[in-house]
């Protein structure tokens, strides 16, 4: 491919155009190899070239290589998961940038929990400086539902069967998640049940006041510092780590 050609790339599903000399400025990475074919990786499909990565991460990725310096904005916190990127890329540079002390040493980290209680039901909101960590607590908050008929079900002979069914947490933004936990009576007159798990715990807890402390002590085996806490029913709980 001569390097005065046109490029375009799909990366996790966000679509760049570069020429080609733009991704051969390393010839020694992936990025070059894969115009040459010899990288099978990186597929060629419909004139784009496929590439099952974070399509965000590596707009900063592209800068870099159409200017040979690294500028990311003031609030950038993700250096670990970019310079991930960068190894996978093989941008041997990029890479050792990103692994320099000044880069990597410990950083503020903000998370902001908003608890608000309403008669049977609680409702949890939490905010994050940084987008991974927002991930990982996604991946560990599990919300499950138990729906059963209403005050009339007990004159049956039998009471209904009951099932968890777990649902999805809201995720408003990156770096932001909803969820809530309590007892409501539905449109059709049905007791809906919402249990909130939190691993590494195996327990499935109903009460928010308990849902609150656990996430609480989840954060705080996490490294996180706690703040500040309201004494009132919604209660806004900043936490921080270096």
């Amino acid at each position: 491919m001569s390097n005065q050609d046109v490029v375009v790339l799909n990366v996790g599903g966000m679509t760049f155009t570069t020429w080609a000399s733009t991704l051969q400025q390393f010839p020694e990475s992936r990025l070059a190899r894969m115009l040459n074919g010899s990288d099978h990786d990186f597929r060629l499909m419909n004139g784009q070239f496929f590439v099952d990565r974070d399509g965000v991460l590596f707009s900063y990725i592209l800068d870099f290589l159409r200017t040979l310096q690294l500028s990311l904005p003031t609030n950038f916190s993700d250096y670990q998961r970019l310079q991930r990127e960068a190894d996978f890329y093989e941008l041997n540079s990029l890479a050792e940038i990103l692994s320099q002390e000044n880069l990597l040493k410990p950083r503020l980290e903000m998370l902001e929990v908003r608890f608000l209680l309403q008669e049977t039901q609680a409702f949890i909101r939490i905010f994050g400086s940084c987008s991974s960590t927002i991930e990982e607590l996604a991946g560990r908050i599990i919300m499950f539902t138990e729906q059963q008929l209403g005050q009339g079900w007990h004159n049956n002979s039998f009471p209904p069967q009951r099932s968890l069914n777990p649902v999805p947490l809201e995720r408003p933004s990156h770096h932001d998640l909803v969820f809530q936990c309590g007892t409501d009576y539905s449109v059709a007159d049905q007791l809906v049940t919402r249990y909130v798990s939190i691993k590494p715990d195996a327990r499935k807890l109903i009460n928010g006041t308990n849902v609150l402390g656990l996430l609480v002590d989840t954060l705080l085996k996490d490294g996180f510092h706690l703040s500040q806490i309201n004494d009132d029913v919604a209660p806004e709980s900043p936490a921080h780590r270096p």
